[in-house]
């Protein structure tokens, strides 16, 4: 392929880009045409002003926006450690390996809890 080819070829191809995203807005435009006359009618059906639109679109934008978290989570102390490795567990969720390790040998969980 030459030079020439490829720049004619390249610039057939945008135009018919260009010609399909004209398309695209038209078929766009034609869609919404009469969403849009709905929607104006139902306006006067109902009394509704552009500034309720704006109002209640705005005060749904601001309810669907995520809210800052009010408050940090806490982190929870623990309550078991590990005497040989210094390992904690603060007694949710599932119990380490260690500590099921133990009680299969039989030493009772009061055995690993932190005293105070």
């Amino acid at each position: 392929m030459t030079r020439d080819s490829y720049a004619a070829l390249q610039s057939k191809i945008e135009k018919e880009i260009v010609r399909l995203q004209k398309q695209a807005e038209a078929l766009k435009a034609k869609q919404r045409a009469p969403i849009i006359k709905a929607i104006v009618r139902d306006m006067r059906d109902y009394q509704i002003t552009p500034e309720d639109i704006a109002a209640a679109f705005n005060n749904k934008s601001r309810r669907s926006a995520k809210p800052a978290d009010p408050k940090p989570k806490k982190t929870v102390p623990p309550k078991f450690k590990n005497p040989e490795t210094g390992d904690t567990w603060t007694g949710r969720g599932k119990p380490p390996r260690w500590i099921t390790d133990a009680e299969a040998a039989g030493k009772p969980r009061d055995h690993f809890l932190i005293q105070p």
